[in-house]
């Protein structure tokens, strides 16, 4: 049960309180309404990239050059669909291929410098953006987001670990579900 108070403000019980902060935080967390999510498809388009491509610099920044296979793996679609996508992303610079020195008959796609700089870009926008919302905040507000986000930051890092000793057998991850934990 929740305590009603001035401002019509809802304080949970204490039983309650953790998991309804919990809730509340991640509200917060997630919030994206869709004039900022258009705002990020209208950067996306305006670099004519498809999700397609994005998707493909991002398993291609995470893994590093691979194979032709295992990126139609990760793409989820046949060797000749993601050759095609291959093609016109090297056709625009975002990505090129190379022979893998270990093994000739293996042709590795890989990011390019055009390619990487899409990320960088959109760093850059949302680095802005953030640094104009923050500015709105007061002094307090900023020093309590900075410790809150820490915090985060310190459990991710905590849960990584745990994560890892628990999936560690010296291989390091084997399947797209630990990758992309």
């Amino acid at each position: 049960m929740a305590l009603n108070v001035n401002g019509g403000q809802t304080i949970p019980e204490p039983a309650d309180s953790r998991q309804a902060v919990t809730d509340e935080l991640l509200r917060e967390l997630t919030f994206w309404n869709p004039r900022e999510r258009m705002g990020v498809f209208r950067t996306w388009l305006r670099g004519s990239l498809s999700l397609v491509h994005l998707h493909v610099l991002t398993v291609l920044e995470t893994g590093g050059p691979i194979p032709m296979g295992k990126l139609a793996d990760a793409l989820d679609v046949s060797v000749a669909s993601a050759t095609g996508i291959v093609d016109r992303m090297e056709q625009r610079g975002l990505v090129e291929r190379r022979d893998d020195e270990s093994d000739r008959r293996l042709v590795l796609v890989q990011t390019t410098d055009s390619g990487l700089l899409v990320f960088r870009v959109f760093d850059e926008q949302r680095h802005a953006a953030l640094r104009s919302l923050i500015g709105r905040l007061t002094d307090e507000e900023q020093t309590a987001l900075l410790t809150g986000l820490r915090a985060v930051r310190r459990a991710r890092e905590e849960l990584a670990a745990e994560d890892g000793a628990a999936h560690d057998d010296g291989d390091g991850p084997s399947t797209d579900e630990e990758l992309d934990r």
